[in-house]
């Protein structure tokens, strides 16, 4: 049981529940929690499974829905947005073919928007899976998204 095998590794107490929750979607197969997943892990962390519930559904490295393999998350906060993030949310629909909150076709990636990811000096900004980029431009876009396959348009 790999909620148990995390639980044993990180420890029960609630400051390791995120740490959990981030290790065990890493290992899904989907990227995301399912409901007996959810279920799992509050049995071994010792904790209320509306507690994992509301920590999944809150942070945007987390989720309950099935996601792509790469996960590409726009900085949607105020300094990407006035350096044109909105222009970088249409390229980004436009190579991909799919609109924000949609995985690919191919299930190789999922658009989202996230809050701030720290990189304010760089914005436009976008992370995809642990890795940020900056001062995003559409040929730069096309580079990016090429590193992690698929098709780019």
């Amino acid at each position: 049981m790999r909620a148990k095998e995390i639980a044993d590794k990180l420890g029960r107490t609630p400051n390791k529940l995120i740490g959990a929750l981030l290790e065990y979607q890493k290992d899904s197969p989907n990227n995301y929690l399912t409901e007996q997943d959810i279920k799992d892990i509050a049995k071994e962390m010792n904790a209320p499974e509306s507690r994992i519930y509301s920590l999944a559904t809150f942070y945007s490295l987390l989720s309950i829905a099935p996601r792509g393999k790469h996960i590409v998350q726009l900085c949607n906060d105020v300094p990407c947005y006035l350096n044109e993030s909105v222009n970088i949310k249409e390229e980004l629909e436009k190579k991909l073919n799919i609109r924000m909150g949609e995985t690919t076709e191919d299930g190789l990636f999922t658009l989202e928007f996230t809050s701030c990811l720290g990189y304010c000096e760089q914005a436009p900004a976008i992370r995809i899976d642990d890795k940020m980029y900056g001062n995003l431009t559409s040929d730069k876009l096309t580079d990016i998204l090429s590193l992690y396959g698929g098709e780019i348009k």
